[in-house]
């Protein structure tokens, strides 16, 4: 018989904080910025995660990592920090929470080349007395929750999740999120949400399930495979903000669609667009909202049949080159017109 999960599921505790619900945004560096996370929350979500901030940069006051640091709009506010320096990172930790931070999220599961190299993200798989370091220090450093990010183990014959699960535990940490791949899968093949029982069943903490939720029926399923304590969404919000509030509204048993309507999509993306003029001032802000608007299209022509990726590479061609906000905008509102046109058609 195929395991099932109860349509309600616990809310989640951390420290003094309670989440509406166990649906979190994943810190996407470079996607979920400010602007992005207060449309998430606005939507739903149980908790959103600032973009993965380099620890010896926030130290020094780098203008990129203060602005990823950015909470204006979030209630709760939670930073995630990388490195592999014990004490930088614990200082790090520190001035995030003067800043307002009430969570510290440590990344021990980033793969990409330009943080393993250096000995942090997912490098910390292989040395797992630093890991062991690092939070000791984080978490002597704050008074506020502190939690950890991380994959299955480096690769398939190094699969330490468990093990460091356990040391985040003992070394007072109030919860493990586990995307269900290895560093070397990148992310390759499909999450492997049954290993993440695993480490469900060795510790008490709060268990966060990681990795291919891109669907409202993922969200039940995610959590039946890996009996984790909720889920974190990353690609499957790309484009689409909406997205984890939806889905812990699935888990509230309700019944919602997996989008919302296309005249709603397009004044989210609108609304997102001044949000990142204003954060980033406008020439940056241009071209850090290109990517979003690519994803939004994708996710509004979602279902559209043969058409939908020469629709997307149309439009994508007329407005990700424009400098100027108002063409841009524009474009928007006519792109999102013709969804609407072909819908009732």
């Amino acid at each position: 018989m195929q395991e099932t999960v109860p349509l309600s599921i616990p809310a989640l505790r951390l420290g003094a904080a309670t989440l509406p619900n166990p649906v979190i945004l994943a810190p996407m560096a470079g996607i979920t910025d400010a602007p992005v996370r207060r449309m998430a929350v606005r939507h739903g979500a149980g908790l959103v995660i600032s973009e993965m901030l380099a620890s010896e940069a926030l130290l020094e006051g780098n203008p990129e990592m203060l602005l990823r640091a950015e909470g204006e709009g979030v209630s709760f506010h939670a930073v995630q920090i990388a490195g592999n320096d014990p004490r930088l990172m614990g200082e790090a930790a520190r001035v995030a929470q003067a800043a307002g931070a009430g969570l510290i999220d440590i990344n021990m599961g980033c793969p990409a080349k330009r943080v393993t190299t250096g000995a942090a993200g997912a490098a910390l798989l292989r040395d797992l007395p630093l890991a062991r370091a690092i939070f000791e220090a984080v978490r002597g450093a704050v008074s506020v929750p502190v939690t950890v990010k991380t994959r299955l183990g480096w690769d398939d014959g190094s699969p330490t999740a468990v093990a460091l699960a356990r040391m985040a535990e003992a070394c007072g940490l109030s919860m493990v999120t586990i995307h269900g791949r290895t560093r070397c899968q990148f992310y390759t093949g499909h999450a492997d949400w049954t290993a993440i029982r695993a480490v469900k069943d060795a510790v008490s903490i709060p268990v966060i399930a990681n990795g291919d939720v891109v669907h409202l029926s993922d969200g039940p399923a995610i959590l039946a495979a890996s009996g984790a304590d909720g889920l974190m969404i990353g690609r499957g919000a790309q484009g689409r903000p909406w997205f984890p509030g939806r889905v812990a509204q699935t888990l509230a048993g309700q019944k919602v669609d997996e989008d919302p309507p296309i005249e709603i999509q397009r004044d989210i993306l609108l609304e997102l667009y001044e949000g990142w003029l204003s954060l980033y001032g406008t020439a940056l802000g241009v071209r850090q909202a290109r990517k979003h608007v690519g994803w939004a299209l994708e996710a509004a022509n979602a279902g559209q049949g043969p058409e939908r990726a020469a629709f997307v590479a149309r439009w994508r061609k007329a407005l990700l080159v424009l400098d100027e906000p108002g063409r841009v905008k524009n474009g928007i509102m006519t792109a999102y017109d013709e969804l609407m046109w072909r819908a009732a058609a």
